[in-house]
């Protein structure tokens, strides 16, 4: 199935539970592969039709079940995000205001929401602890140099197959192995592709 934003994903465990081997793919590599294949008209029935024999060709990878605490670990550290996103946008509405009023009143909201940040740094780093494979992993990461308990705990929380695949494997997975672009005689620039909805698409945490 092509992923939805989330919205696929009670589906998805639903199909798991009852055995079923499912994958959640980019719905740009879809509509490319339905390109190539010269159909170009898009109804539910024609979706349905490509995505079933994108699945019989490509043969994506199957979405593997993780550990029952890996969504709860990625909802914590996705509304994290969010919440940094937005002091980030409260912060810059500030530094514009001119009343008094309204730079008090965006100061409270910033108020809240470093104490909600606090909060989700202490569940996220609890869970964590909970979780002997999820520590071991986070102590290899905070090993490298300038890589703190954010960066580590977000990689942990996203990135699941850490530790799971070889080093090729999880670099093609998040996108930053440079891809070959030569034609004959001609050496093109290498570079890596932007794969941030493709691991989306691939990485959803099941429990």
């Amino acid at each position: 199935m092509e992923a939805t934003g989330g919205y696929e994903k009670p589906l998805v465990i639903h199909l798991i539970d009852k055995g079923h081997i499912v994958s959640v793919v980019n719905p740009r590599q879809v509509r490319d592969f339905a390109k190539a294949m010269n159909i170009l008209a898009k109804t539910d029935s024609i979706d349905a039709r490509v995505i079933a024999k994108f699945g019989e060709l490509v043969r994506p990878r199957a979405i593997v079940i993780t550990s029952k605490n890996q969504d709860e670990l990625d909802q914590l550290v996705t509304r994290r995000r969010q919440l940094i996103a937005t002091r980030t946008a409260e912060k810059n509405r500030q530094a514009q205001i001119q009343s008094k009023v309204v730079f008090k009143s965006i100061q409270r909201s910033l108020d809240a929401l470093n104490k909600d940040i606090q909060r989700m740094d202490k569940e996220i780093a609890k869970l964590v602890e909970s979780d002997d494979d999820w520590k071991s992993r986070l102590d290899i990461l905070k090993s490298a140099p300038g890589v703190g308990d954010v960066v580590a705990s977000t990689l942990v929380a996203e990135q699941p197959e850490l530790g799971r695949l070889s080093r090729n494997q999880i670099s093609a997975l998040v996108g930053v192995i440079p891809f070959k672009r030569d034609s004959g005689t001609l050496k093109g620039k290498r570079s890596i592709f932007d794969a941030g909805q493709l691991c989306v698409a691939h990485c959803i945490w099941l429990h």
